[in-house]
């Protein structure tokens, strides 16, 4: 019997025997017969949200079974972070909140300067830290909403470029697989309040056959890079037809973070752009009871020569 279940749960029953045409009747019955108000409130639970440019709310989820991995939202100024899931070991399950652009370098500096018992926790509690401080969604939306060209407060310059790429796609011997490729940049230049003019970001649009734009790259004050973003293969987004010859797949690299993640809609049709949702939405709260950190306060106590984070973990450590 119990042989039975798992070959029924794991779908390991051949094409054109009764369980097979069993699992698949039971599929079109719960697509035609389930009440449409339970999608109504999955689709919105499980849809990444942005009301406006600087409000986010995003829902990291597992593939088909929907259980949150990870929530996260930020109003613009400040961001929150609920870490749900961590593959079982608990250690990262937290709720850390923070400002979006502070810098927390000093934060990390001083927790990889710790002296931590030698029990072996030493070196993931240095882990988790990082990890922490450099967790902001607006890294996932600056790649998907892309703030406007603004003209009154920046300056625009454009050239040409060609490189040489390698297309990971194609076989080492392909003769295709290098090629020269060549780019319109279109530069974005800050200005400063001494008269100089520093780029703020740059666009790169690929030149072959019709003019796409393949890469975004943001800097900071300094002028150094912040985000490195590609967008790859385009599509439609949503069923309406409105969303056309838009990337499905964006690849974001963040050099001081020293970290890359990829987006990829896996179902670009059920895409939902255009709805409406409440402030609330966007203000994630500590329901799960999580552990709390605020990247802020202990940024501050740092700056004041005290070390909570080292007495923190040491006393986490010695648990």
């Amino acid at each position: 019997m119990t042989d039975s279940i798992r070959k029924f749960v794991q779908w390991q029953h051949q094409r054109g025997t009764w369980q097979y045409d069993v699992f698949c009747l039971l599929i079109i019955a719960f697509i035609f017969l389930t009440p449409k108000a339970w999608f109504e409130k999955r689709e919105r639970l499980a849809t990444q949200t942005a009301r406006l440019p600087g409000q986010i709310l995003l829902k990291v989820q597992v593939p088909i079974i929907k259980t949150d991995v990870a929530q996260m939202t930020s109003d613009g100024e400040r961001f929150r972070v609920a870490v749900l899931e961590d593959g079982g070991s608990g250690k990262y399950k937290k709720f850390v909140s923070g400002t979006n652009n502070a810098d927390y370098t000093a934060l990390q500096t001083e927790v990889s300067q710790m002296d931590f018992d030698g029990n072996g926790k030493g070196k993931v509690i240095k882990q988790n830290v990082n990890a922490f401080s450099n967790l902001r969604p607006q890294h996932f939306t600056d790649a998907m909403l892309m703030r406007p060209v603004d003209t009154d407060n920046f300056s625009y310059s454009q050239s040409t470029i060609q490189q040489q790429e390698e297309n990971l796609d194609l076989p080492k011997k392909s003769p295709l697989r290098n090629v020269f490729r060549g780019y319109y940049l279109l530069d974005e230049l800050r200005k400063n309040a001494d008269g100089s003019l520093t780029v703020s970001r740059r666009f790169w649009f690929d030149r072959v056959g019709t003019i796409r734009l393949a890469r975004q790259q943001i800097f900071d004050e300094k002028g150094e890079i912040e985000s490195d973003i590609t967008y790859g293969k385009e599509g439609n987004l949503s069923d309406t037809g409105e969303y056309n010859n838009l990337p499905l797949r964006i690849e974001v690299t963040r050099p001081k973070e020293k970290y890359k993640m990829s987006l990829t809609y896996q179902s670009p049709e059920s895409v939902s752009i255009g709805k409406t949702y409440e402030a609330e939405v966007f203000l994630l709260e500590n329901r799960w009871k999580l552990e709390e950190v605020d990247l802020d306060k202990r940024l501050l106590e740092i700056g004041k020569g005290k070390a909570p984070v080292g007495n923190q973990t040491r006393q986490n450590a010695n648990q």
